[in-house]
């Protein structure tokens, strides 16, 4: 079996001092995918870098307490793959890759549109430079798990509020087709609609710290698993993670049979 979890944690510090690195050591995970960690390599502490029986690689921010992803693994990668080579992209950390043999498993953390008109212009633009690369993982003929906070919920089922969201970042049209596109064009498979059709409220991954969100289960669908048909194929369960908070968004695991 293959457990891997994608989780935005809106501050890796935070998180931490929130229970996190004790959580994950019972969830025998094979793969974690961390975003948006906020730190630089001078504020990870060791157990950060390499929490009990994990691996850590991080693609760190050049600002401050921004953005950043991470990989825990079980085992040593074959190898790690740090950017996407795009340099203003990869200046804000947002993508690493971690090869084993014919499976790459990816922490991405597509930007969020909502602090204004530049930064959707930003998402936008950072969405038509990262089409190619999933064409490119998509025809590569290894197994790939796209793993993170895509920023998108994609269909009505996936936020409480889709009437009044259809003209705010994360539900707008053009940012649903795109990732129809991906899906419907390249072959991804978004694995937990594939394992759970129907989940609406259970499925919400991400809520506001705006009003009663949490309490009142006002969430989005935004993190997500997106899988090559072959190892999708074999996820077996799927499961978010809701009796502790470590962020404003809950851990998402799947069990793969691989």
């Amino acid at each position: 079996m293959l457990r891997i979890i994608a989780l935005n944690l809106n501050g890796i510090r935070s998180a931490v001092n929130k229970g996190l690195l004790e959580w994950l050591t019972v969830q025998k995970a094979d793969v974690v995918c961390l975003q948006e960690i906020k730190a630089q390599a001078a504020d990870m502490t060791p157990q950060m870098l390499n929490p009990s029986g994990h691996y850590g690689y991080f693609h760190y921010a050049e600002k401050k307490g921004y953005s950043g992803v991470g990989v825990y693994t079980r085992r040593q990668p074959d190898q790690v793959i740090v950017g996407l080579g795009i340099k203003d992209i990869d200046a804000e950390g947002r993508y690493i890759e971690a090869v084993f043999g014919k499976l790459s498993v990816v922490s991405v953390y597509l930007p969020s549109g909502s602090s204004g008109e530049h930064r959707q212009a930003a998402k936008f633009k950072f969405m038509k430079r990262f089409y190619p690369h999933l064409v490119k993982l998509a025809k590569s003929g290894r197994e790939v798990i796209l793993c993170g906070d895509w920023n998108i919920a994609h269909k009505e089922i996936d936020l409480k509020n889709w009437r009044s969201n259809q003209k705010n970042s994360g539900f707008l049209p053009e940012e649903r087709a795109w990732l129809t596109r991906v899906f419907d064009e390249l072959g991804w498979v978004d694995v937990y609609r594939q394992l759970c059709p129907d989940a609406t409220g259970e499925g919400y991954t991400w809520w506001s710290n705006r009003g009663q969100a949490w309490a009142k289960n006002v969430g989005w669908r935004i993190d997500y698993q997106i899988a090559t048909a072959g190892i999708a194929a074999k996820a077996k369960k799927a499961a978010i993670y809701k009796e502790q908070r470590f962020s404003d968004h809950a851990p998402l695991t799947i069990d793969y049979d691989f």
